[in-house]
């Protein structure tokens, strides 16, 4: 009977955290669609950027892709499509200022009010503790896995308080591998709006996604597991 009123409570007081969340997932596949379209009818609008315009460029889809209103496939994708390889670096560190952002905006909404929740729960400090000491790990797991929401993920691994500069060295190193493949995919492709519409990646580049996303799960499961079990012991030691 305890654990409902608890629940409510739970709930209640991070409202606003479960809401933002909920958007992360939702308003990107809304506003992808639109810029697709709008790349449709002016498809020559990325084209032949100035140097000025590319950095603008960069800013804009670190900005949208860290509030969600694009994904980070998408962005790779039309990056590919449109620019060269000699700007690749560019959207790379574009992918570390939107985690950042992101990072940034949610720890602002959430207020620390998660981990304030939790903390009330000896066994729940001691597992946030233990993954935050492997937050490094953590984090580029969590970005390999091309299925995990990019602004979903800043929101949630906000919750853990990490070092900021760790968070963003880590959130590059593991959006590396899918980012660069997705890149080399729009570079392929002679029409933006089928590109985006069916990326085709062919069996290899099928191998390689579920490759990514088994050593995302299961490297997850490890970290959580190894977590789960040092903050156990270290919670019978401590009563």
């Amino acid at each position: 009977m305890k654990k409902l009123p608890l629940l409510r409570s739970f709930i209640r007081e991070n409202a606003s955290t479960f809401v933002s969340m909920l958007l992360l997932v939702v308003v990107p596949v809304v506003v992808s669609s639109t810029i697709a379209l709008v790349l449709y009818q002016y498809q020559g609008l990325l084209q032949n950027l100035q140097w000025w315009e590319m950095l603008l460029y960069f800013a804009a889809v670190s900005v949208t892709m860290a509030f969600a209103l694009t994904p980070t496939t998408f962005v790779a994708l039309v990056s590919g499509f449109y620019l060269s390889w000699t700007l690749f670096p560019g959207l790379i560190v574009s992918y570390g200022i939107a985690a950042l952002v992101g990072y940034s905006v949610a720890r602002l909404i959430d207020h620390g009010k998660m981990m304030s929740f939790l903390n009330r729960f000896e066994k729940a400090l001691f597992l946030m503790q233990e993954l935050r000491q492997q937050s490094w790990s953590l984090i580029i797991l969590t970005r390999i896995s091309p299925v995990l929401p990019f602004a979903l993920m800043n929101f949630v691994l906000s919750l853990l308080q990490v070092d900021r500069k760790k968070f963003f060295l880590a959130s590059i190193v593991g959006m590396l591998p899918r980012t660069l493949f997705f890149f080399w995919i729009g570079t392929q492709a002679s029409d933006v709006i089928n590109l985006l519409q069916n990326p085709d990646s062919g069996s290899g580049g099928q191998l390689l996604m579920i490759a990514l996303i088994i050593i995302s799960i299961g490297g997850l499961y490890f970290v959580f597991d190894r977590a789960l079990k040092k903050a156990l012991k270290d919670a019978s030691v401590k009563s």
